[in-house]
């Protein structure tokens, strides 16, 4: 039997449940939303088996409360396939009166919004699910804190454990949990075997409409041609045209990407507004990135020898990984994380922003002396810029690197420099 890994919405999930009757835990397929479900439910109704979603549509005609019924927390799972119980768990929240009674997991947002009558506000908490950060799959030691860097506490330096061969590997790898498990190559199948499944078959289903397969997988290639940059979906479409020869309207592009939202395959960063002491006008544009950088390696059929090779490549896969570690660490934080650029070109890769309004400052880097100055100065041009009379510094200036010997704090500005495989 496969040992369970540790995720951080283990105990966002625990959290949730014990201050509202329901939690629905959505997110991407293959994430492991089901398996960190089990870890806690006591009861299940198994939608994703095609018996028992039968049996389960019978029920809902004759006995309803037939798939409510069971020990809590109650799993079930793929819930979307039936968009009615999302009321009819709402309903059963509130004649129990009881924290703690369901948790419903789905891998796509459910496409008849028009059979779901209440919003569930109230009755039903949400937790989101990434694939794991390298800190729940056990690649890096989260000697580094994020929680301790906002406190302000002092921190040793700690030795880095992966080298550029191993980051290539785990970018093209992913975060899949099962891939965690594997080695080599088929370990990398993982990934590639969920790209060909989102253009072959998901984009089909998620809303009951027929979708061109290559115009789904030229969509997927541009966008991670793009990732990290804030493209218009005009921009993407003239891009499929110029590279693929394909000619795609901006009203089919903007479709496409609704869809993919609606799968979790991508998650576009907004843009942070801070107050600044300049008057300079901040960019609104989102920035373009999958929820894990497998899925743009295995739209360009890029491999880890591949990005050894291109290390400018390397560095805008890298930065696509490191935001979804950021991710997964600021749902912990309960903040979220958001990009800069002015129009006087000043930008920002990360900014961890959280709801007790503390913030962290973040460049992505792959490593190498020259490239963390350059973070370092980008990262204390745009504190500089911010109004503290309007709120607070940073809590934090941080440059994130892929390579390097160990963590530590440079005393000529106070910039953390700090290898992804000692973060969490």
């Amino acid at each position: 039997m496969v040992k369970y890994k540790q995720r951080i919405a283990d105990v966002l999930l625990e959290r949730k449940l014990a201050g509202k009757g329901a939690v629905l835990i959505d997110g991407p397929k293959w994430c492991g939303k089901t398996t960190t479900a089990r870890q806690i439910a006591r009861s299940e109704l198994d939608l994703g088996d095609s018996s028992v979603l039968t049996n389960a549509k019978t029920a809902l005609q004759v006995n309803p409360s037939v798939l409510t019924n069971g020990n809590t927390p109650r799993l079930i799972d793929e819930w979307q396939t039936i968009p009615q119980l999302w009321d009819i768990v709402r309903s059963e929240v509130d004649k129990r009166q009881s924290f703690g009674q369901f948790v419903l997991t789905g891998s796509s947002v459910p496409p008849e919004q028009e059979e779901i009558q209440h919003s569930g506000t109230g009755r039903i908490a949400r937790v989101s699910m990434r694939p794991m950060s390298l800190w729940e799959s056990g690649e890096s030691t989260g000697m580094v804190s994020l929680t301790d860097l906002f406190e302000g506490k002092p921190l040793e330096p700690q030795s880095n454990p992966l080298d550029l061969e191993e980051i290539a590997f785990l970018i093209c790898r992913g975060g899949w949990p099962q891939a965690t498990f594997l080695t080599g190559d088929i370990a990398l199948d993982q990934a590639r075997d969920y790209y060909e499944a989102i253009y072959k078959t998901d984009i089909h289903r998620v809303d009951h409409t027929r979708r061109n397969s290559n115009r789904t997988r030229l969509l997927l290639r541009s966008y991670a041609r793009h990732q990290g940059q804030a493209v218009s979906l005009k921009r993407l479409s003239d891009d499929i045209k110029e590279n693929d020869n394909m000619s795609i309207t901006y009203e089919t592009v903007s479709d496409y990407v609704d869809a993919l939202k609606k799968l979790f395959v991508i998650e576009d960063m907004p843009a942070w507004n801070p107050n600044l002491r300049s008057k300079s006008a901040i960019q609104v544009s989102d920035t373009r990135y999958f929820k894990d950088p497998s899925i743009a390696a295995a739209a360009l059929y890029v491999g880890p020898g591949d990005l050894i090779n291109d290390l400018k490549a390397m560095g805008m896969f890298f930065e696509s990984m490191a935001v979804r570690d950021l991710r997964v660490y600021a749902d912990a934080l309960d903040g979220e994380v958001f990009h800069f650029r002015n129009a006087e070109g000043l930008e920002c890769d990360a900014v961890l922003h959280r709801r007790n309004g503390t913030y962290g400052l973040i460049e992505i880097k792959l490593g190498g002396a020259e490239l963390i100055d350059k973070g370092a100065e980008t990262l204390c041009r745009l504190a500089d810029k911010i109004n503290t009379d309007k709120m607070p510094k940073p809590s934090f200036k941080m440059v994130l690197t892929a390579v390097g010997e160990y963590s530590y704090r440079r005393p000529q500005d106070d910039v953390w420099v700090v290898p992804i495989g000692v973060l969490r």
